[in-house]
């Protein structure tokens, strides 16, 4: 069976199943608990806890209850937090395939219309819910489905379920649809965190990321830092994006960056750009040691990935290029339009290193300090060359494969 729930009237509330009624006092002071700072600083698992411990106190049955959050996020669709008395709290990332799960279900039709719903155990026009896995096996008998509606963006929604035979009482039901609201906006304020946190992560980096939010962000703040540099690019991407249809070659490249992003992310190192078919990443130098041992192991595990990396039968090969140095890092551009990168002289350096890679034939260069703090025992000198833009030649090493 499914039904509406209907506008409710505060001051007639009083859940029969508990005999009691419930003082105004008590259902405001959720609320307010809601929207205080107390529930503002808690986490997820903290807000949906509370409440859940704050309805029983009410008496109502609430058996399970679950905040589906929808986000913005490359691999993510949204959040699934579920709590039930006595247990921990359970949060589930919903990758994107997750849609099938839920696509004939009352939660996804609440989604959809942004009307709340009553279901029971019994078959449903809108499908049935059993079977989603916080949900499952709980001898639920009744939901209570409701729309948490943002401003803009993607629908997310709450559920309160109870084994009592024969649901939720209406009056229980208004103290339910009395909460949402206040539900809402503390839910929509940790959405806008997560989207804001996963779009600066995604975008540019948790590091550049936690600048951006510490109010780094106007024209020109640049600061100095020592960092090791690492910089891949592809050999022969050129003859390759000529010869092969566009969709193809976007998808060699993303098939290849799945590849060799994580080696550098795994070791701590910040990836700053995506720049056509080649990467700059940079390892903060607060051990000079530290820093060129990571992104070392960055590089290895690089081309032990590039070695087998194939994609609808095309292979690749890349050039890597190390430096440890001193760079600018900071905000340029233009106006409203912003930028964070690396510049300086050790940045044109590990440019012409990464060029060099390709003169040479090497798949792998670094320059004298780096080799010098990374220690590595299987590191054998190619000999001194003249880079582009500088002076006297520079000895560079590779590593014995």
């Amino acid at each position: 069976m499914t039904t509406a729930i209907h506008a409710p009237d505060l001051d007639r509330f009083q859940p029969k199943a508990t005999g009691h009624a419930v003082s105004t006092g008590a259902l405001l002071s959720i609320i307010e608990w809601l929207s205080g700072d107390e529930c503002h600083a808690l986490d997820e698992a903290g807000l949906v806890s509370g409440l859940g411990r704050r309805l029983q106190a009410l008496g109502l049955p609430v058996d399970r209850l679950t905040l589906h959050l929808m986000t913005l996020h490359p691999e993510f669709i949204g959040r699934t937090i579920a709590w039930a008395p006595g247990e921990p709290v359970e949060i589930h990332d919903r990758e994107h395939g997750a849609r099938v799960a839920i696509s004939n279900t009352p939660l996804r039709k609440v989604m959809e219309t942004r009307e709340p719903l009553i279901v029971d155990t019994g078959e449903s026009v809108h499908g049935r819910w059993q079977h989603i896995d916080v949900f499952a096996d709980r001898s639920l008998m009744q939901l209570v489905i409701a729309p948490l509606c943002n401003v803009d963006g993607p629908v997310s929604a709450a559920v309160f379920g109870t084994r009592r035979p024969g649901g939720f009482t209406a009056s229980e039901r208004q103290v339910i649809e009395r909460i949402l609201p206040a539900l809402r906006n503390t839910s929509e304020l940790r959405i806008l965190r997560q989207v804001e946190l996963s779009l600066l992560d995604t975008y540019i980096g948790p590091l550049t990321a936690s600048r951006i939010l510490a109010g780094c962000i106007r024209q020109g703040e640049i600061e100095s830092m020592e960092a090791a540099l690492l910089l891949c690019d592809l050999r022969g991407f050129t003859e390759l994006s000529n010869r092969l249809p566009g969709s193809t070659v976007l998808g060699l490249l993303n098939a290849y960056f799945d590849r060799i992003v994580p080696a550098i992310t795994r070791e701590g190192g910040e990836l700053l750009k995506f720049m056509g078919d080649a990467v700059l990443a940079f390892f903060p130098g607060y051990d000079a040691a530290h820093s060129c041992g990571a992104a070392l192991a960055a590089a290895r595990a690089m081309l032990d990935e590039i070695d087998h990396f194939q994609y609808q039968g095309i292979g690749v090969k890349a050039g890597i290029a190390l430096h440890y140095g001193e760079v600018s890092y900071g905000n340029i551009g233009s106006g409203r339009r912003l930028d964070f990168t690396l510049i300086g002289r050790d940045v044109n350096l590990v440019s012409r290193i990464q060029t060099a890679c390709g003169e040479l034939g090497e798949a792998l260069l670094m320059s004298a300090p780096f080799r010098r703090d990374a220690g590595a025992g299987d590191v054998v000198s190619v000999g001194a060359h003249g880079l582009k833009g500088f002076a006297e030649p520079v000895e560079l090493f590779t590593i014995v494969r």
